[in-house]
This record gives structure tokens, C-alpha cells and sequence, in this order.
């Protein structure tokens, strides 16, 4: 794990982020955008960008490791109606360098821990289909594939295309609800 020390690696969490892990947090973000995998974003965001994110009230973890964040998952506003308050649109995005490590997953829990204790009932993400790490991340946490949106917007002058994937929260992981065994709500 890139140098990480089964001791260590036992001892990974997710933790509420601060407004600290700003500069951390944008500069996981950029690389994300550079990479072209993971949105369809393409101007940089600053420590500033990010601070604004806390003032939106986004639900935000990090997972901090040797004192150096590695990963974050944020979850904000689906919709702005009273009828979506509880769902929340997440991305997951995790340090170059770090990537294939389990930090995103560990991320991605934590978020799923804060959404559920903020009240929220389902999260929801758009990604791009070749993006096969985080497709099967989502998946083994119980996140269903829902559809597809086709010629969603272009990046880089291209048309791209997203999967919708879900998760209820509000439901214990092994209820039928979940989206695990295909019910519905």
C-alpha cells in the first residue's frame, strides 16, 4: 500500500473533513479533473472553491493517513425541492498516487455513515462507464446501476456518456430494499 505498514493501514478511517484539508481536498480534485476519468469538470478549484463547499453544508470525509489526506467523498444537494432533501448526489476521489489502496472505499463509507446520520435516504452518482474502479467500488458496497444517460455533455469537445448508480441508506445493508437483490422502494 505505497509504503503503508500493515499497522498503519489498521488504523485507516474516515473522518468528518475541516475546513484544514481545503488545500488537501482541491488539490485531490485537480488531479481528478487533469485525469479526465472521473468528471466532466476542467477548471482547476482552489483552497477557496473547497472552503465554499463547507459553507453549502456538503457532507464532507477524508481519510487521513500519516498525517497527509489521501481521499475524500462528498456528498451536497441533489435537487433543491423539499421532496429530494434526504438525496444526495456523492463523488469519491482519491490521491493519485494512492489510488487502488482502499482508501476510496473507506471514504466512501465513512460518507455513507455521515449521510445516514444526517437523515438522508439514498445517495446517487453519474459516472463515466470506462471508469471500471469505481463502478466496481460502488457495487461492492451495495450500490445498484440504475441506467445510463447518453450524450450526458461533452468534455473536451467529446460527447460522453454516464451510468446512474444508487444506494438507500435508510435501509439496513442486507434489506432486500437496498438494491442488492432488486427491490424497490
Amino acid at each position: 500500500m505505497n509504503g503503508i505498514a500493515a499497522a498503519e493501514r489498521a488504523k485507516i478511517h474516515a473522518r468528518r473533513a475541516q475546513r484544514e484539508d481545503a488545500a488537501a481536498i482541491a488539490r485531490i480534485y485537480n488531479q481528478g479533473i487533469e485525469d479526465r476519468v472521473a468528471t466532466f469538470e476542467i477548471d482547476p478549484r482552489t483552497e477557496k472553491d473547497v472552503l465554499g463547499w463547507f459553507d453549502e453544508g456538503r457532507t464532507l470525509v477524508v481519510v487521513e493517513v500519516e498525517g497527509r489526506v489521501r481521499a475524500y467523498a462528498a456528498a451536497f444537494s441533489y435537487r433543491t425541492r423539499a421532496c429530494y432533501a434526504g438525496v444526495r448526489e456523492f463523488s469519491v476521489y482519491v490521491a493519485r498516487e494512492d489510488r487502488g489502496c482502499g482508501f476510496g472505499r473507506t471514504a466512501l463509507e465513512g460518507l455513507i455513515a455521515a449521510a445516514r446520520a444526517r437523515g438522508d435516504w439514498k445517495l446517487l452518482s453519474r459516472l463515466f462507464p470506462e471508469n471500471a474502479a469505481s463502478r466496481k467500488l460502488l457495487a461492492s458496497l451495495g450500490f445498484r446501476e440504475v441506467g445510463a444517460y447518453r450524450r450526458h455533455a461533452k468534455l473536451d469537445g467529446e460527447w460522453r456518456d454516464v451510468v446512474i448508480a444508487e444506494k438507500l441508506i435508510d435501509v439496513p445493508d442486507d434489506d432486500p430494499a437496498d438494491g442488492k437483490r432488486g427491490g424497490s422502494r
